[in-house]
């Protein structure tokens, strides 16, 4: 099993959906992530630059759902998962839950998600 670094309970607000009050009008998201990736060098150094940094992570996540839009939010979980990828060359895998929280469906319902799992290429 790699290393994982995970977060949880990412909020953001994003447009996403295909109704057009979707597009209009932000709605809140939630996102866990997991991310695989030797922290070895990390736990013998202590040394932020070897680690896994999260908090630039973080800021391009939150630059993605401030920019752009989306019908689906299996696209929007892609799209974060590239994003991931370029900004830290050290991850080799990302499994990403991505929560639309309090969907504009016609029945009760908490979220609808999308969960994936990518390696790097």
């Amino acid at each position: 099993m790699a290393d994982l670094v995970q977060l949880r309970g990412i909020r953001v607000m994003a447009y996403c959906g295909t109704l057009p009050e979707e597009q209009e009008n932000r709605q809140e998201f939630e996102i866990d992530l997991d991310l695989e990736a030797d922290q070895t060098r990390a736990g013998q150094t202590d040394d932020l630059n070897d680690a896994v940094d999260y908090g630039p992570l973080c800021e391009a996540i939150a630059v993605i759902v401030e920019h752009e839009r989306f019908f689906l939010i299996e696209k929007m979980a892609q799209r974060i998962v590239d994003q991931l990828f370029e900004s830290d060359s050290k991850i080799d895998a990302i499994t990403i839950t991505l929560r639309k929280l309090n969907p504009p469906v016609e029945v009760a319902i908490n979220t609808a998600a999308v969960h994936i799992h990518r390696t790097r290429k």
